[in-house]
């Protein structure tokens, strides 16, 4: 018999469950409130730069605290891109793009405005600018932030690299980077070049590639530790729930295995910048077939090419 009492104590509960489960979905959808990266269009860039009108950084803010930053393919034909992880205590920022000049490419205002406004609501962090291997289009705006406030930069050499992330035995072990409430995992990488890390955040589960491993040609300067790197990585994906793999260089066209030429500053039907794990572990199957021989191959979404053969 359901009296009036118990049908009172059972709205209470039935609101109670209504609540929480209003609560959990809206916290939920919070947190999926993120950047479709497969969908995202990126400068094109023009076959006449003077005419070109975008803006010389395309920003993407990914999710509340995450930031993909794109130099325009008109400043610089590498076009790279840098990303912004912020923590509670701590910012990082990997690579400085192409382009030295702040009037022709101001990343420091940029990234100063970002973090500005973070700090406004949240409270002031400190910045790390870190790399993801030390060839020129990845550290040419460093000088913008030597000597800034509550900033530290990485210093290039591999021997600094290990230092600061203190890795015990490199390049087997990976090692941690607490923000504040966010940890980064850092991973190396050398073969694209001796000094290569990956960069896993554990909170939007984003594994950045550097130029090991994007939709480009894979420049390839140690084909043994290249390989063993791409194992490395595989092994990595096997163990980590992955949001997205995400490189520094878009190269390939929509075109299954067709790159845009060498210093093209216009990029018409631009691949996606997204990989796969099913693309990185097509890549650890072509090196491991190729066994010991440095060899130019073309796949659907990359490029093999070694720079030694």
């Amino acid at each position: 018999m359901i009296t009036k009492t118990s049908l009172l104590t059972f709205k209470k509960i039935n609101l109670v469950i209504v609540c929480a489960f209003t609560y959990t979905l809206a916290f939920t959808q919070k947190m999926e409130n993120t950047v479709d990266l497969n969908a995202q269009h990126w400068y094109d860039g023009s076959e006449n730069c003077k005419e070109n009108t975008n803006s010389p950084i395309q920003v993407v803010q990914y999710n509340s605290n995450t930031w993909i930053l794109r130099q325009n393919i008109c400043t610089h034909f590498e076009a790279p891109f840098m990303f912004l992880f912020i923590g509670s205590n701590k910012a990082l920022l990997m690579d400085t793009g192409a382009t030295k000049e702040e009037d022709v490419f101001p990343l420091y205002e940029t990234v100063n405005g970002i973090l500005n406004h973070w700090s406004e609501k949240n409270g002031e962090v400190e910045l790390i600018l870190a790399h993801s291997h030390s060839h020129n289009d990845h550290y040419a705006a460093d000088g913008q932030f030597m000597g800034k406030p509550n900033t530290t930069v990485v210093p290039l050499s591999i021997e600094y690299v290990k230092n600061f992330f203190q890795f015990q035995n490199w390049p087997e072990d990976n090692v941690e980077l607490d923000l504040g409430n966010r940890i980064i995992k850092i991973i190396p990488i050398p073969g694209h070049q001796k000094a290569s890390i990956a960069v896993y955040d554990t909170s939007s589960k984003i594994l950045l590639t550097g130029d090991t491993f994007y939709p480009g040609r894979l420049y390839v300067d140690d084909w043994d530790s290249f390989g063993k790197s791409i194992n490395r990585l595989v092994d990595f994906t096997e163990h980590h729930e992955i949001s997205y793999i995400l490189g520094n260089h878009i190269e390939m066209s929509t075109t299954d295995g067709i790159d845009y030429p060498m210093k093209s500053t216009y990029h018409p039907q631009e691949h996606k910048l997204p990989l796969t794990i099913e693309d990185l572990k097509e890549l650890q199957l072509a090196l491991t077939n190729l066994g010991n021989t440095p060899t130019n191959e073309v796949h659907k979404n990359f490029i093999i090419y070694p720079i030694n053969q």
